[in-house]
């Protein structure tokens, strides 16, 4: 393997991971293999690795509307007042918060991120260079914050802007899907005290819309905060029913919702029966919620094995297939559009001939003249062919996009194709038939037996984490 920037992150994926977790280590290996099929079809260059696209350390994200909680939540969970709150929007930037041995609070600009490979957004900066057409660093998006919190050991926790009202709002949704493909677990807030679809428009869309059909659905949890502010009138089911109808216009309609608020930051409720019964409902759902976050560390490696199966699959059933239809395609829009230049030109040289009254003894007959006519026939043809062949390619790249929904399979497919289109394929196009470059017995095999390793590694887990007989290891024996 090359000694890139590639080749250096994954080294030290491994060497975290050799002493974090045996099975994850293994997994990295699987990764470069599948990464080797990719090469050979093009889907990805050299300087990418499924590997790399993957967040190995858990991520939980709380994301959601403007103050409708989610910092009072994050400093309440690890006990430490490390983000600021307020009823206003009071950072408009995504916080990485992570573990330190160092006591008190760190704040680190975005570099710290975008430099180092052991984070999920390493190198983001591109990304959002791309997006907003210009040179942008990560620090005007990001930030990480470092505190000595137990709660925080083997994960980290991301705290976005809300959605509503953001003047960064293209990079911001691109960060923010990079994110949500990365997390193991999404916590979507909603402030309770404006529980109408219309306070709450972009979330909607971008957090419950769009992520409703996600194969990964599971991991989003919807969650009612500050709840309390429904004492006064104790109308709790009110405000939940209004808001579960907001979810249902958006497309949800099925799943637990939860509902909290923080008694320590909570309007008073003087009513014992109300607040004994809203504490007990808060503090029932908070648990809940805690307990799913405790559990990423093994959601994480079951999410990676799940990651890696998918990645195989996909290439085997949807981006060979596809691609072994546009090559199909583009062959027959080359050769189509060729002959029916060819017959132009032909029927156009037949009329000149004609209206001309040429005749065969006024065409030259010595060899040397007609080895030029030839040669230069052949190469006004070939040069037709090129050009034929390059402007339809390029034309079904460009259509490619309103094609294809899927951004992934968008960009491997734009990428494989290239390779199937260029200058050596177009000039020798009849020794080549549709079959992908790179796809082979040998790369399906290889394919076939990372599906084969993925399952080894989930019985593996298994193993780890289950233990249906009940028996104990000494009693197996």
């Amino acid at each position: 393997m090359a000694d890139t920037h590639v080749s250096k992150r994954i080294k030290e994926l491994e060497t975290h991971l050799k002493e974090e977790n045996d099975i994850l280590y293994d997994v990295i290996k699987i990764f470069r293999e599948l990464d080797s099929v990719a090469y050979q079809l093009g889907i990805i260059d050299n300087e990418q690795s499924y590997a790399t696209n993957v967040s190995w350390w858990p991520m939980v994200s709380i994301m959601g509307t403007f103050s409708a909680g989610k910092s009072t939540f994050i400093n309440s969970y690890i006990n430490n007042d490390i983000q600021r709150t307020g009823n206003q929007a009071v950072d408009d930037k995504f916080t990485v918060i992570s573990y330190s041995d160092e006591e008190g609070v760190n704040t680190l600009p975005g570099i710290a991120l975008d430099a180092d490979p052991r984070f999920p957004f390493y190198q983001f900066s591109r990304a959002i260079s791309d997006t907003e057409g210009g040179d942008h660093r990560l620090d005007g998006y990001m930030q990480l914050k470092t505190c000595n919190c137990d709660a925080l050991k083997g994960k980290i926790l991301i705290d976005s802007p809300g959605f509503d009202a953001d003047h960064q709002r293209t990079a911001t949704l691109r960060i923010t899907k990079h994110i949500l493909d990365l997390s193991d677990l999404v916590l979507v807030f909603f402030d309770a005290r404006h529980p109408e679809p219309g306070a709450m428009h972009d979330t909607l869309q971008h957090l419950v819309t769009e992520t409703k059909d996600r194969p990964d659905a599971n991991k989003f949890m919807y969650i009612l905060n500050q709840i309390d502010i429904t004492a006064r009138e104790d109308n709790l089911e009110e405000v939940v029913a209004a808001w579960q109808r907001s979810l249902a216009q958006a497309g949800l309609t099925a799943g637990r919702f939860y509902r909290i608020y923080n008694p320590e930051v909570s309007v008073p409720i003087e009513n014992p029966v109300v607040r004994e019964r809203m504490e007990a409902k808060a503090k029932e759902d908070i648990d809940a919620i805690q307990e799913r976050m405790d559990q990423v560390s093994i959601e994480r490696a079951y999410r990676i094995v799940g990651i890696l199966e998918h990645s195989a699959k996909e290439i085997e059933h949807e981006v060979v297939p596809q691609l072994q239809e546009l090559i199909a395609r583009w062959r027959s829009s080359t050769f189509w559009t060729d002959l029916s230049i060819i017959l132009l030109a032909a029927i156009g040289g037949g009329a000149w001939w004609y209206y001309t009254g040429m005749t065969m003894d006024q065409v030259p007959q010595d060899e040397t003249t007609l080895y030029w006519a030839g040669g230069v026939a052949a190469a006004v043809l070939l040069f037709i062919h090129m050009t034929v062949s390059s402007m339809l390619s390029n034309s079904m790249l460009k259509n490619l996009r309103y094609e294809v929904g899927n951004d992934r399979i968008l960009k491997m497919l734009s990428g494989a194709f290239r390779q199937n289109t260029c200058f050596m394929r177009r000039l020798f196009m009849p020794l080549f038939s549709s079959k992908p470059s790179g796809w082979h017995d040998t790369t399906r095999r290889q394919v076939h037996k990372v599906l084969a390793d993925v399952n080894l590694y989930v019985r593996r887990l298994n193993d780890r984490f289950t233990n249906p007989s009940g028996k104990k290891e000494t009693e197996e024996a």
